[in-house]
């Protein structure tokens, strides 16, 4: 049985089917962010949303012409990393495998990885601050979850010397596209709104459950007016749920009954994260 030990928290990772850490140099997906990746919340050694993850990341190969792996097989292979996680996160990841130098792909078999975590501790709220990162233009890559996260990570950095927990960020036309580790919702004159994933950004796990099972719940194109507009604001992911934002650019915004009726609906589905880093011992 896996287990985590909170004082040093050790990464369990899989590599094609064979529990191990080591990756080939060559591999387009370190080399060249060729790939993609899923991230899922585990609880009592179950990936939560698989299939919707699963229908995400073919989509993504289909897009970037990568080999999917069979989905039994990867299924099982999950299962094997999960063993023993009471709480946890699952790291996906497929590149198109290892190749010679050079951007052209070589024939090389998909490399498939698979890592899990300890869950991170329950966070009632978020701060964030809009970000001056912007996210490049790029339908063809809009949706899924490739390997090329320097925006992501450019504008985390922007929130770390902030000091807050999350930003938002727009695209180079001026248009709210995202959080930087979610999707984002306005609640404005009882809808909740959220950008459309036409140009740039990741269509979000639960934000496509909250779009599926929420009336009040819709897609738009959204500004910064919007944004200043809001009666409340928060984040989402297929781990952590939803956040709501209690303060943006040092402003605070309200947490109404609303969200937080939308909140305790998504737990039914996504429970919420445990109060303390988890361990496969707990």
């Amino acid at each position: 049985m896996n287990s985590f030990d909170p004082r040093n928290a050790p990464l369990l990772a899989w590599v094609d089917g064979v529990e191990s850490n080591a990756i080939d140099i060559a591999d387009r997906g370190l080399a060249y962010g060729d790939g993609l990746f899923e991230t899922f919340r585990v609880i009592n050694e179950r990936p939560l949303w698989w299939d919707r993850h699963l229908a995400r990341l073919t989509r993504g190969a289909e897009a970037l012409g990568i080999d999917m792996p069979n989905p039994t097989r990867l299924h099982i292979e999950a299962l094997n990393c999960c063993e023993g996680a009471v709480d946890g996160v699952l790291k996906l990841v497929l590149t198109r495998g290892s190749s010679g130098r050079g951007y052209r792909p070589g024939e090389g078999r998909p490399t498939r990885i698979l890592s899990l975590y300890p869950s991170p501790s329950h966070q009632e709220a978020v701060t964030a601050i809009r970000c001056g990162t912007r996210l490049a233009t790029q339908p063809q890559l809009a949706g899924f979850k490739h390997l090329n996260r320097i925006e992501q990570v450019l504008a985390a950095r922007e929130c770390q010397r902030a000091g807050v927990d999350e930003g938002l960020l727009f695209d180079t036309e001026d248009r709210l596209a995202s959080g930087v580790s979610g999707n984002v919702f306005l609640l404005r004159n009882g809808e909740w709104l959220t950008p459309l994933i036409e140009r740039c950004g990741v269509a979000g796990i639960c934000r496509e459950w909250l779009l599926e099972q929420v009336a009040s719940c819709r897609e738009t194109v959204l500004s910064d007016a919007d944004l200043d507009a809001a009666e409340a604001v928060f984040v989402c992911n297929s781990v952590r749920g939803i956040l709501p934002v209690t303060a943006l650019d040092g402003q605070s915004l309200p947490c109404p009954d609303l969200l937080s009726a939308l909140r305790e609906l998504l737990w039914r589905e996504l429970p919420p994260l445990p109060a303390k880093d988890c361990t496969g011992a707990e």
